[in-house]
């Protein structure tokens, strides 16, 4: 179909302007966490983890309110060349502490904190691999790990049902060479003139919108056109978790 975006220059893996890339969720990837999958965003690979903690950071006792935060961390050679763990610096870097409070706030709008009571669900995203994209997995395959634990303490009735409150997955949009695209791969960020990444619900809205320009700044019309293409893309997000959560069949 003719749009007002035919494609300009060929995209680094052929892919149509509006199409994402291959989406795998592995479940039940390690055997010790509450809940636990890797998710393949074409080259882009991440494991995510749940853990459940009965306890709450301090400015949450005596609430009732149940907490969930993320850690996210990227593997020294996930990269081309190797990067130095967070640790061997003695700080945590900026981007990081950046994309962890994205993770962690996203994965927050999922649930109803009432529901958790004072307990925590930790977060763990580690990026085996990156082309590009890794906060936004992060954000969809933390969803499924964080679905799976409480599917776990719904089936051990520690919790009741209704804790999950809504679906939650992120995918990135961008402007390459003129041309809106859907799900940058890294070549395609680093070259971006204006790059955004959408967390959604999918009982509709948006949970948050970053979006920069690298060079000239970007239209109003460019912008609803970035979203349009989020949305086409969280749809088949939604989905494809939709396949993995349904993978399991549901304890006896």
């Amino acid at each position: 179909m003719v749009t007002p975006y035919t494609r300009r220059a060929m995209r680094p893996d052929r892919r149509a302007c509006d199409q994402l890339r291959p989406v795998t969720i592995e479940v039940g990837a390690l055997p010790y966490p509450e809940g636990s999958c890797v998710i393949s965003t074409g080259a882009t690979r991440v494991i995510c983890t749940a853990s459940v903690e009965d306890r709450v950071p301090p400015f949450r006792k005596g609430s009732g309110l149940g907490w969930v935060t993320a850690e996210y961390a990227m593997l020294p050679r996930s990269t081309q060349t190797r990067t130095e763990r967070d640790g061997r610096r003695g700080r945590v870097d900026g981007r990081v502490q950046e994309i962890q409070r994205l993770i962690g706030r996203s994965l927050r709008g999922a649930v109803e904190p009432a529901a958790l009571g004072e307990r925590s669900i930790l977060i763990d995203c580690d990026v085996v691999v990156a082309d590009g994209g890794t906060r936004t997995a992060s954000i969809t395959g933390g969803y499924v790990a964080l679905a799976l634990a409480i599917r776990a303490l719904e089936e051990a009735r520690v919790l009741r049902p209704g804790a999950l409150r809504r679906q939650v997955a992120a995918v990135s949009a961008g402007i390459v060479a003129g041309e809106p695209r859907l799900d940058l791969c890294y070549l395609e960020d680093a070259a971006a003139d204006t790059d955004m990444n959408c967390v959604g619900a999918r009982d509709g809205g948006f949970i948050e919108i970053q979006g920069t320009a690298e060079q000239a700044p970007f239209r109003r019309e460019e912008l609803a056109r970035l979203i349009e293409l989020a949305e086409q893309g969280l749809d088949r997000l939604y989905a494809a978790q939709d396949e993995a959560l349904g993978s399991l069949p549901a304890a006896g």
